[in-house]
């Protein structure tokens, strides 16, 4: 991962402990993929074997992993941390370099 984002310069690292936030809404978003996907085993099949929902909350996790590893961090930086805004002269900056 990159330190600082090759378009706009912004630091990943925004303070310590930054991205240890975005573990806890990545937790939240799989808490809300596995109670979903229980909810739906449980109406669609009626099973009351744990099995079936030990094996299709693992898959859940193991599909959705590479989502909430993405997303959480894109979430916390866009919708819980409102002090880092986008500003388009990063963007020119940027252009500028590439022709240069």
């Amino acid at each position: 991962m990159n330190d600082t984002c090759p378009y706009c310069g912004v630091k990943y690292e925004v303070e310590p402990g930054y991205f240890y936030a975005a573990m806890y809404v990545s937790y939240a978003l799989s808490v809300a993929e596995i109670v979903t996907v229980s909810v739906a085993i449980a109406i669609l099949t009626g099973s009351e074997s744990p099995w079936s929902y030990l094996i299709g909350l693992a898959v859940t996790i193991l599909v959705f992993a590479p989502f909430n590893f993405r997303y959480a961090r894109l979430i916390l930086l866009h919708f819980l941390t409102p002090k880092i805004s986008y500003d388009p002269r990063y963007e020119l900056a940027a252009e500028i370099g590439e022709k240069n």
